[in-house]
């Protein structure tokens, strides 16, 4: 399984009330992982757009497990959980980097390849480019399901 991990540390404006990360963080953190995933093992975000794709958000989910505070070392563990010529679907664990079992999060976010006015695309067809740079990557997450 080819996974990013992703170094957060919480900030103030992260926290709530109770001086805890808010609910509404986790989204943001979800995409600094996927961000780094796809840099890590393919190209950049901004490469994929300047190909003519675009990747916007179809689902999220996430389930809170536990909490952190203002200056917790946090890690978001980012992989490729499924993927077609037309969708691709990310999971992400969040935990604390002191205590690898002391899971914080857990979550997917489901997306679809569009071109830039977001009609749906197939990648193979419309960028085989970038579908070829990614294709080990695809390939492997589909035998192994």
């Amino acid at each position: 399984m080819y996974f990013s991990e992703t170094e957060i540390i919480v900030r103030y404006a992260e926290t709530d009330k109770m001086g805890v990360v808010h609910h509404s963080v986790y989204p943001v953190w979800f995409e600094c992982g996927r961000t780094d995933w796809i840099k890590k093992y393919s190209i950049t975000y901004s490469e994929i757009e300047k190909g003519g794709l675009m990747l916007p958000l179809l689902e999220l989910n996430c389930k809170y497990k536990g909490w952190s505070s203002y200056e917790d070392v946090l890690i978001v563990k980012t992989y490729l959980k499924q993927s077609t010529a037309t969708r691709i679907t990310f999971g992400y664990i969040v935990y604390n980097s002191k205590d690898i079992n002391r899971v914080i999060a857990e979550g997917e976010t489901a997306h679809v390849w569009t071109n830039t006015e977001l009609k749906p695309v197939n990648i193979k067809k419309h960028n085989p480019d970038i579908y070829i740079k990614l294709r080990a990557y695809f390939e492997d997450i589909n035998h192994n399901n």
